[in-house]
């Protein structure tokens, strides 16, 4: 499974601008420049906290699939924003693997700020027995 791959084939990964930069067993990291598109008012005060718990959906699935080396949907996510995320500032996110079982797995996320703040966490279950994508999508 080539994971820098995967990450290139979705519109929406290329769109965000998330390049996959560390990849361990059971570990990865992700970076995401910062768009215009990604703020959360006109004002510029702060990123838009979905792009925050997107980062963290795709950092925790993609620490998941390094370790199991098969598809690993998120099939619930929790993220608790620890402050506000600056306009005009990289994000990166690392992902590790707390626990990856047969049928289910759970991986924390950090998302610091280009200055390392620490901006928010995350913990995701991913469901690690999944059927190819193609069976999910039908009816």
């Amino acid at each position: 499974m080539n994971l820098k791959e995967m990450m290139s084939e979705s519109p929406y990964h290329r769109w965000l601008g998330v390049e996959l930069v560390t990849i361990e067993l059971g570990k990865v990291v992700v970076t995401m420049k910062f768009r215009e598109e990604f703020l959360g008012s006109d004002d510029r005060t702060n990123v838009h906290g979905g792009i925050i718990a997107t980062l963290a959906d795709i950092t925790a699935c993609f620490a998941m699939m390094s370790e199991t080396n098969r598809d690993a949907p998120n099939v619930n996510l929790h993220v608790d924003y620890l402050r506000m995320a600056k306009p005009d500032k990289a994000l990166t996110a690392t992902g590790k693997v707390v626990k990856a079982g047969r049928m289910m797995g759970i991986a924390d996320v950090e998302i610091h700020d280009e200055d390392g703040r620490l901006i928010a966490v995350g913990r995701s279950t991913t469901v690690n027995n999944a059927p190819p994508r193609e069976t999910l999508t039908k009816g």
